[in-house]
């Protein structure tokens, strides 16, 4: 049975994620790697083990054989296998224990996938105790800035999101974004839901871009997109078990009764946003209204990047009262200690840039909980009120998400 090997970029990313993978890889019998599509997973997988056998359930033969034959299938394996998106074929998985109670060895199968739903569920029935589960998303920043790769202005990196494949093949960001829009969001959704009416479907996408940053309200969105509460309930689960979009909980403490409890939703991927909502040119972004969410978007997912990219749990939260004071992240990396984070836009920093994270000092001051704004500038600052990072310059920041 010949394997299916798609080439790789001749000089790829390093990715963070590298580092747990191959800790996962020397302990686990299987190692699951989940992420949207195309942000990499079979790049990592294959840079991972370059040894290993790959096959692709992507395949039609490939998935009729392990569908049909799952049993034939898994004894042709060698020693070391990568299975592509292997939620096409779920019920390999009972088949993949006994394979692994037959042979314990760490790190025999490498799997991929994009879809939660079916990958969560059929591990903790089949596989519990036996795979580790990772995250992979789009490049971070700091990742193509390492490579040489990075775009050079806020304008065009929020344009163009962090998509690998716009990065590694120089690809036309709108391009690229609107036929992964149709082969993918489209399609994978579509199929799972077996939606009929697409038009809908778009508006409701449209309109879930338009909210990145804001409280999540689902029954104005659906009223919005012209579907029910509960169609809309089920689309944001499937987009968001496809890790295209997710939402942030608050934080929830019982040192004040006046918090929301309402989520906020972000996309993975801030150029995927973007297009959605009509923006075609880093210069729309120049004064566009939704600059400050997209800004936002983006900076958010650089703080999940560098929590689930180390094999660590997101902790990622926000702090809002009914009254409207805010902090757009709280990381929190010990029982009552993290980072508080304000993002701005703007180029210029504004005295009421920190407000929020002054109100929160004052009235929870049980929680210890570092001060940090990140704006549209360039210049790096130490003040009493918080350290001030530009966009392009996030190290510090990052490097306090990790453990110590």
């Amino acid at each position: 049975m010949a394997s299916m090997r798609p080439a790789l970029p001749s000089l790829p990313v390093a990715r963070l994620l590298g580092e747990p993978l191959h800790r996962r890889l020397s302990t686990y019998p299987v190692v699951v790697i989940t992420g949207p599509r195309q942000s990499g997973k079979t790049t990592l997988a294959r840079l991972a083990a370059p040894n290993a056998t790959y096959f692709s359930l992507e395949d039609p033969d490939t998935r009729a054989f392990a569908t049909e034959d799952p049993r034939g299938f898994l004894r042709q394996l060698d020693a070391q296998t990568i299975l592509d998106e292997i939620q096409r074929c779920p019920t390999l998985f009972s088949y993949l224990q006994g394979a692994v109670d037959a042979d314990p060895r760490p790190g025999r199968f490498l799997l991929t996938g994009s879809s939660q739903f079916e990958l969560i569920e059929s591990i903790t029935q089949s596989l519990a105790g036996r795979a580790g589960l990772l995250t992979l998303l789009p490049f971070s920043l700091a990742e193509l800035q390492q490579a040489g790769r990075a775009p050079t202005t806020l304008e065009a990196m929020l344009h163009a999101g962090l998509f690998p494949p716009i990065h590694d093949c120089a690809m036309d960001a709108t391009d690229w974004l609107q036929d992964y829009v149709a082969t993918y969001v489209e399609r994978d959704v579509r199929q799972i839901l077996r939606i009929q009416n697409l038009s809908a479907f778009q508006r409701f996408l449209a309109l879930c871009a338009g909210r990145v940053g804001q409280l999540v309200n689902v029954t104005s969105l659906a009223a919005d997109a012209g579907i029910t509460r509960v169609t809309a309930e089920s689309w944001l689960s499937v987009l968001e078990a496809s890790h295209l979009i997710f939402r942030v909980n608050p934080w929830f403490t019982n040192l004040s009764k006046r918090l929301l409890k309402t989520p906020k939703l972000y996309f993975c991927d801030s150029g995927l946003a973007a297009w959605l909502v009509g923006i075609r040119q880093p210069a729309h972004l120049t004064a566009h209204p939704l600059r400050g969410a997209l800004f936002e978007n983006w900076a958010v997912t650089e703080l999940l990047k560098a929590r689930v990219h180390r094999g660590l749990r997101p902790n990622l939260h926000f702090l809002r009262d009914k009254n409207g004071h805010e902090v757009d992240a709280v990381v929190e990396t010990a029982p009552g200690n993290g980072i508080a984070v304000e993002f701005k836009s703007g180029s210029t920093i504004a005295a009421d840039f920190f407000d929020g994270l002054d109100f929160y000092r004052q009235h929870l001051p049980n929680l210890t909980l570092q001060p940090w704004l990140v704006y549209g500038g360039e210049t790096r600052q130490t003040r009493e009120r918080a350290t001030v990072l530009p966009w392009s310059d996030l190290g510090p920041l990052l490097e306090a998400l990790a453990p110590a």
